[in-house]
Parts: structure tokens; sequence; C-alpha cells
């Protein structure tokens, strides 16, 4: 898993798939598969693409989400280092459901399908691990849907703020804006907005451009079950 938005970002608290194989595979994988650079805004991965492999996220971030008929861009995860994303059309040979944007100048690698099979070939028994990791992914994205459909819309920010800010203790600087606060949530900018207000006079959160600084990481989360 990689670091929260601390020095990164990422707006999910699951593991990866590729973060779940043992380090000797990862270090495998990633040897030899190419490094490719994109600036920020860039497209990596356009939706119907055929899924010959996966993507990991070395430097930078990555927003995957899609891109409405109107143009907009309506991203709905924001992946950092260590984060890998597509192994699931990959493994149902399907094509890909998503797009995928740099958020950042980042640092991509593409690792063939091939090379993923070749690899646990060599160590089956990873493959416990890579069910727990795409369980914990599932059950994430069920969680996701029933608390847009049960939550307010200060209780589902209070939610995504603690999951980006990580378990670490102590205050937290995320550079995310109320934008994209709202695209991942399903939100317009102004009730985001209002949200934070809210948050930042209850001394949870503080608000500076470009981003929110978590104060109070465990009273989002109890925020989060109002």
């Amino acid at each position: 898993m990689s670091d929260i938005l601390h020095s990164s970002s990422r707006s999910l608290s699951a593991p990866m798939l590729f973060s779940a194989l043992p380090d000797h595979l990862r270090e495998e994988l990633r040897s030899g598969s190419p490094l490719s650079r994109f600036e920020e805004g860039q497209l990596i991965q356009q939706r119907g693409e055929e899924a010959a492999g996966f993507w990991l996220t070395e430097s930078g971030s990555v927003t995957v989400g899609q891109f409405l008929r109107s143009g907009e861009f309506r991203g709905v995860a924001v992946l950092g280092p260590g984060d890998s994303w597509g192994e699931l059309a990959m493994f149902a040979r399907r094509p890909r459901v998503v797009d995928a944007i740099a958020r950042t100048g980042c640092e991509v690698r593409h690792i063939l399908a091939s090379r993923f099979e070749a690899a646990l070939q060599k160590d089956p028994r990873c493959m416990r691990s890579l069910l727990g990791a795409l369980s914990g992914q599932f059950q994430e994205v069920l969680d996701v849907f029933a608390g847009i459909r049960r939550g307010t819309a200060t209780a589902r920010v209070a939610g995504l703020l603690a999951t980006l800010a990580g378990a670490s203790s102590g205050t937290a600087k995320l550079e995310i804006s109320q934008q994209e606060l709202g695209e991942l949530l399903g939100l317009t900018r102004a009730t985001v907005n209002a949200a934070l207000k809210h948050h930042e006079a209850q001394g949870s959160v503080r608000r500076f451009y470009g981003g929110v600084e978590v104060i109070d990481r465990e009273a989002l989360q109890q925020a989060s079950l109002e």
C-alpha cells in the first residue's frame, strides 16, 4: 500500500493486488517492465482498450475514472506510489472499463499479463494473498456504495478524509481539491465546501489553498457514522 497523501495520494484503504505479492515477485515484475513518464493531465489508459496487462504507479499520483459524454472526467479513485490498477480487466480478459489520467507528473510501469502469469507459476502460494486483496477491494466498493446510499454529505466527506489521512497519528496534509473530493463522492463542489466548513468549525480539519489538513482523524471517523 502506498503512503497516504502526506507525500503522495490515495483514496482507497484496501491493498492493491500488486502489493499482495511477495517482495521477490514484485521486484522481478518491476525489473522487466518498461517505465513510462506522464505529465499532469495526460491520458494513461483509455476505456475500451484491450487489457494486455496492468499498471503500477512508481511516483506521482493517478486518477482512475471515466470521461462523460460531455468530455468531463469523473474520478472514482486516486492512486499513489506502489498502487496498481487494471488487474481485474486483465484477469477477466475483457476491455478496460475505466480511463486513467496523470493527476500529477508521474511514472508508471505496464506489466504484461504473460509476465505476471509466469511469475505466479513460480510461487502458486501467493494466490491466497491475491484473493485476500481482491476480497478487500470488493468489500470496500460495497462499503462505498452503502455509504453513498445512507450517509449525509457531511458524513461522507468525513469518511473519505479519514481514509485519505491513513492510520498514522498526528496531522496529515492532503493535497486534494474540493472538486476532486466531490468527484470521488458524487457530490457538488459547493456541497463539499459546506461539509468542510462544518468539520473545520468542529476543529477536525483546516482548509488551505489546494488541500485540507486533517487534524483529528478519530473525530472524522466518528462523524462518518452519524
